[in-house]
């Protein structure tokens, strides 16, 4: 038996992620405060009545944009637990290596997905999106201390932060000592 795939619900999909993507960058060069529809319909090469079928609000759009980087963070841990649990390691290596790549390359990324989170302090219908960070890395890691584990996200929130108001982002080797700290058994 064949599988009828509908046309035009693929590529509403594939429209509604380039829109998210779109929105993401628009984010990483403007700000948050620089997300319209128009803004985002420029950037994504749409008609601004495509961003408004797919989200009928900014919140609307704002809340999928968090949501994909949650999932593509989700993702990304996913492999560096894989990669590490391969290797026999803590994770410390991997972690670091993670913490420079997003301070180093993919700066503007993370200082947007940290506007985006940041912004749900303001907004409360953010609040469930920003918290799916957290409930993915928590489903994702195995931890017997609830207190060591919010301690280690926290030092992890600390470094991102700390390392983007940086002139010069740090490096994985300089990253790995605290990394390390971090991961001590307590």
């Amino acid at each position: 038996m064949k599988i009828q795939v509908d046309g035009r619900k693929a590529r509403g999909e594939k429209r509604r992620e380039e829109i998210i993507a779109a929105a993401l960058r628009v984010i990483e060069r403007d700000g948050v405060a620089g997300v319209t529809h128009r803004t985002v319909a420029a950037e994504a090469g749409v008609p601004t009545a495509s961003t408004t079928y797919h989200f009928s609000s900014l919140d609307d759009l704002l809340i999928a944009t968090l949501i994909s980087c949650a999932r593509d963070m989700a993702t990304e841990v996913y492999w560096m637990i894989d990669r590490a649990r391969s290797r026999g390691s803590r994770g410390a290596e991997e972690v670091a290596g993670l913490l420079a790549e997003a301070l180093g390359p993919r700066r503007g990324r993370t200082m947007a997905e940290y506007e985006l989170y940041l912004l749900a302090a303001r907004k409360p219908e953010l609040r469930p999106a920003a918290r799916r960070w957290l409930d993915v890395l928590t489903s994702m890691v195995r931890h017997d201390d609830e207190v060591a584990f919010r301690v280690f996200l926290a030092g992890i929130d600390g470094l991102l932060i700390q390392g983007l108001i940086d002139d010069e982002p740090p490096s994985a080797e300089e990253l790995r000592p605290v990394v390390d700290y971090l991961l001590k058994p307590r």
